[in-house]
């Protein structure tokens, strides 16, 4: 997610990369609840320190999570956090060996921890500083492979890596250490940041890559923004496009496997993942930690709801609207999506009852 990391052979083999976001200095528990407006039940507590937070299942030694509610109970039971922010209420499902940060709205007060461990979460580096009119467009630390070709305008931010044979064509904008692979092409006026792009992926005119995902703690106050300290990974042979959005993570990454073919006017949310060879149709959107299998199949203005997943070889009728997990291999079709044969069936009732009706009024369809 953070800091160092290497990333797969799927993404032109094996490269380390130092991550989008400097990680500040531990810090300590009473500091954390201090600036979250959190309690301790003891003042010992505040003595620990944490260094980095993860969702509760992925959470180690010297994390910090959260968790809002007992939905959760069965992940908070085994996680293996420092701390956790909890609600009052909650406070007995915290296991022994985690310190309890009680607050009224956790997950707020998570978002404002991730400020606090991540300072540069709050202002993140997208371009080169030293790209300015009159100015170098492409920075001095971007290493550029052979035979790239860099068109009128556009901009390759600082510590960017681009592989040898790849385009970025004229105003494209490839932020700050954002990594893409040999024979891309990366459109006119499209931008590309915290991102991992592998080979001979396509980014068509003005596609969006890496923008921060729609993230905000709602409440009678106001709407607290969470800050998105997650990637986009993008694998071999992936075609983004026109006008395409993929969000990066919020604390995970959102991924799109190799050989996946997208179409223009699709949003894609913070920590979505999409399986290998998938076909996804313009005007589509699949909201936030979905997951699609390999050679899923989405319809023209189709819908996936929130953390919804849909199995390998899946089919999404045009204009469908996922709510509930689909098997492997299922044909869904309607509003909320159902099997296909179910939804035609519907269809053709509510077309039996429309003619009986008029048979019996005596009027004719429109």
């Amino acid at each position: 997610m953070n800091g160092r990391c290497s990333f797969d052979s799927s993404l032109g083999g094996t490269v380390e990369h130092p991550g989008f976001f400097d990680r500040g200095n531990p810090v300590s528990l009473r500091c954390v609840a201090d600036a979250v407006g959190g309690e301790l039940n003891s003042a010992d507590d505040g003595l620990a320190e944490v260094d980095d937070l993860r969702a509760l299942n992925d959470a180690s030694a010297t994390h910090l999570t959260f968790c809002t509610g007992p939905k959760y109970a069965k992940d908070l039971f085994a996680t293996k956090a420092r701390a956790c922010l909890i609600k009052p209420s909650d406070v007995s499902l915290v296991p022994a060996d985690v310190v309890p940060i009680i607050t009224d709205a956790p997950h707020r007060a998570f978002a404002m921890a991730i400020g606090l461990l991540y300072p540069s979460s709050l202002h993140p580096e997208e371009d080169s500083p030293h790209a300015t009119i009159g100015g170098p467009l492409v920075h001095p630390t971007a290493k550029i492979g052979e035979g790239v070709t860099i068109g009128p305008g556009a901009v390759i931010g600082r510590e960017a890596k681009i592989g040898a044979g790849t385009t970025i064509a004229a105003g494209a904008v490839v932020g700050y250490r954002v990594f893409i692979g040999a024979d891309c092409f990366v459109g006119p006026g499209a931008s590309v940041t915290h991102a991992l792009v592998g080979n001979r992926v396509t980014l068509h005119a003005g596609s969006r890559v890496g923008q921060d995902g729609f993230g905000y703690v709602m409440s009678p106050e106001g709407h607290f923004k969470i800050p998105q300290i997650g990637r986009v990974v993008i694998g071999d042979g992936v075609d983004l496009g026109a006008n395409s959005t993929v969000d990066r993570g919020f604390l995970t990454d959102t991924k799109i496997g190799e050989g996946t073919k997208i179409d223009n006017l699709v949003q894609i949310a913070h920590n979505v993942v999409i399986g290998r060879h998938c076909i996804i149709i313009s005007q589509t959107g699949i909201a936030g930690s979905a997951q699609l299998g390999d050679f899923v199949i989405l319809g023209a203005q189709s819908g996936v709801v929130e953390h919804v997943k849909i199995g390998d070889g899946a089919l999404i009728a045009g204009m469908a609207h996922v709510k509930d997990d689909v098997p492997s291999g299922a044909r869904m079709g309607g509003t909320p999506a159902r099997p296909f044969n179910e939804w035609a069936r519907e269809i053709a009732a509510v077309r039996r009852l429309g003619k009986k009706r008029q048979q019996l009024d005596g009027s004719s369809p429109l």
